[in-house]
């Protein structure tokens, strides 16, 4: 809610002034097509100017990420929220009041993005690791796919409510979801429990039957992850204590678990797409269907609302048939045609524009949405951890840290290419999307022997128990 404001009063920072009337005692001349923007958004190279200022926070989400993971892991995850929800309200509020403070340095607006974005890293590996200690393997996909859906809730809110001042004081588009995100750090702070344990509840079932046959898809002596695994032990220290905590994971250590830097890699050009049309949809609307700002980011919802059924999706598919990362990659797969009929076709009529949203919106943050949430919580909770779960923070911070390095890029990459054509645009989005599916090739190929091994396994016992009868 806190980062979509910036992309629907884009629109506001720089337009067409031509057909507004110019404000008595105006010092502007006439013919002045610029003197409604904010400074110094009213320059040629405004393109750019919000390019760097999307970028300021996602580099500084992007390194923030692989630290703030390792904390997770040892502060209390209640006092690490809050602090980092209260600090993202301030930073939020801080940009809109730039409009009031008539502030119009460029630097004042990509300090509060750096800021911004290094606070708000406190937010997803924590969150992650706090419902994967809840909730077991068996149903997490469908679980986790329905809670994600707070991420698409969270950006139609921002759309919406930033939509409400866009084109009057703009600065309120920002101070009022800062308050509310700071109200919101502190619920969290008065209701959050993080373990089952701390009300008496008994943990979750981390490892099932099914994954077993995966993992033992490949010889288990021979396999390209036995060393991994063998190093991943060593990583892993636990107390000869029963009742001690597990030491938290080493950051090298979590990289040795299988799958990381697969779905890591995946999730880099996987959120390239996503952040790209998370801050750049709504003025690509506004561009080329020239719809006004409200309006624009008003459609620009329904790209999250498609998120939200492609999250559960993904999760309810890859419960089902065990196939993380073939489901991933057949969305992916999908996503790229789709994309570029959007493109193409997508602006030649208000119905097929909603639809073609829709879809792209499940194809697209379908496979984000399980990578970042039901995936993280697999890998962080590993069988070859030993039942350590104190990777889980570690682990999510790395794959979604990964990915903000992708996110950062997206939108700087379409900054720089939107004015040369909207088409080149999606030409990147669909080579980054083909990409991700690459390099989900070789755990693909290892789901689908563990199909086959577990179909071989169910056939020989429906033989035995014939024989027997």
């Amino acid at each position: 809610m806190s980062r979509k404001p910036i992309s629907v009063v884009k629109s506001r920072l720089h337009h067409n002034c031509s057909e507004m009337i110019q404000p008595i005692g105006d010092t502007h001349r006439l013919n002045d097509t610029t003197w409604c923007n904010w400074a110094p958004f009213d320059q040629s190279n405004y393109k750019e100017l919000l390019g760097a200022v999307d970028n300021a926070f996602l580099v500084a989400y992007a390194i923030g990420m692989f630290i703030s993971g390792i904390f997770g892991e040892r502060l209390p995850l209640r006092y690490y929220l809050t602090a980092g929800m209260l600090l993202s309200g301030l930073f939020t509020s801080l940009f809109g009041l730039g409009y009031f403070w008539n502030i119009h340095a460029l630097w004042y607006f990509v300090l509060i993005q750096i800021c911004n974005g290094l606070v708000q890293t406190t937010g997803w590996p924590s969150v992650v690791t706090c419902v994967g200690n809840w909730f077991g393997k068996g149903k997490r996909g469908l679980i986790m796919g329905i809670w994600n859906s707070h991420t698409s809730v969270g950006n139609i809110l921002g759309s919406l409510i930033a939509g409400v001042w866009v084109d009057e004081q703009w600065g309120l588009s920002f101070v009022v979801p800062g308050i509310i995100t700071a109200v919101m750090g502190l619920v969290t702070f008065f209701f959050l429990i993080e373990y089952p344990e701390d009300v008496d509840c008994s943990p979750p079932q981390h490892h099932g039957e099914l994954e077993e046959n995966v993992d033992n898809a490949e010889d288990p002596g021979n396999g390209p992850h036995s060393n991994r695994e063998n190093g991943l032990e060593s990583a892993v220290t636990l107390s000869k204590e029963p009742s001690a905590q597990p030491a938290a994971i080493s950051f090298f250590g979590a990289l040795w678990i299988p799958g990381v830097v697969e779905f890591s890699l995946c999730l880099l050009f996987a959120k390239l797409v996503s952040y790209t049309f998370l801050y750049w949809l709504p003025l690509y609307i506004f561009n080329v269907v020239h719809f006004t700002a409200k309006e624009s980011g008003d459609l620009s919802t329904l790209f999250d609302v498609g998120g939200i059924a492609g999250g559960i999706l993904a999760g309810l598919i890859s419960d089902y048939t065990n196939g993380r990362a073939t489901t991933c990659c057949v969305m992916l797969i999908l996503a790229a045609p789709t994309m570029f009929l959007y493109n193409y076709v997508g602006q030649s009529g208000i119905s097929i524009s909603i639809v073609m949203l829709l879809t792209c919106g499940a194809l697209v943050n379908g496979p984000y949405a399980l990578i970042t949430t039901a995936v993280s919580a697999d890998l962080g909770t590993h069988k070859s951890l030993k039942g350590n779960a104190k990777a889980l923070s570690t682990v999510t911070a790395i794959i979604d840290g990964t990915g903000s390095i992708g996110a950062a890029l997206g939108p700087l990459l379409a900054g720089l290419i939107s004015p040369t054509g909207w088409n080149n645009v999606f030409y990147m989005l669909i080579t980054a999307d083909i990409l991700a599916c690459l390099f989900l090739c070789r755990l693909v190929y290892k789901e689908i022997l563990g199909w086959r091994s577990s179909l071989s396994r169910d056939r020989g016992s429906s033989v035995a128990l014939t024989h027997a009868r």
